[in-house]
Order: C-alpha cells, then sequence, then structure tokens
C-alpha cells in the first residue's frame, strides 16, 4: 500500500529536541504546524526544548514522606500538646 492507494502524503518538517541529558528528538510535523515549545524526551522522559545550548531544566524530585511528616509541617509542638492533652483527658474521663 502506497502513495498510489493512500493519497499523496502532507508536507512534513522535521524538528529538534534537546533534554538535559543531552538526548536529541527528531519528530516530524505537518508543515505550518504550531510546534509546542517542549515536549518530552521519548529516551528518558525529561522535559526537551529546541535550544541545545540551554534546555529545560530536568524535573525536581521531592523525597517521600510520610504521613507523621506531613502532619509535623501543619502542625507545632504545642499543638501536638494540646491535642494529645485533650485525648488523654478523655481516655481519663471515659468510664469505658
Amino acid at each position: 500500500m502506497g502513495e498510489a492507494e493512500r493519497g499523496e502524503a502532507a508536507p512534513r518538517m522535521l524538528v529538534s529536541f534537546w533534554c538535559a541529558n543531552d538526548h536529541e528528538s527528531t519528530p516530524s510535523f505537518l508543515e505550518g504546524a504550531n510546534v509546542p515549545a517542549n515536549m518530552d524526551c521519548p529516551r528518558c522522559g525529561w522535559p526537551a526544548g529546541q535550544d541545545r545550548a540551554n534546555p529545560p531544566a530536568p524535573p525536581k524530585i521531592e523525597p517521600y514522606k510520610t504521613h507523621l511528616a506531613y502532619v509535623k509541617e501543619r502542625r507545632s509542638d504545642s499543638d501536638a500538646d494540646a491535642i494529645i492533652g485533650e485525648a488523654l483527658e478523655e481516655l481519663r474521663n471515659d468510664p469505658f
């Protein structure tokens, strides 16, 4: 199956993108189409841009946080002491 069966192919242009790992990808776009400024690198997944000298910065990977770490971000030590004090008082007053 070639151009005779499908018709003539639309004109295309190749655009090079580079990521911070210096991987080059060259997807083709329809001539006259809006080419995105950035795309994901197909080799490593980092963002890639059209300027080889200044590729987009790699994503910042945040370390895993436990539930307790998130609670400590929201509450101070004095808040925690007050909550524990209230819970202990309820336990002492509960007849079971």
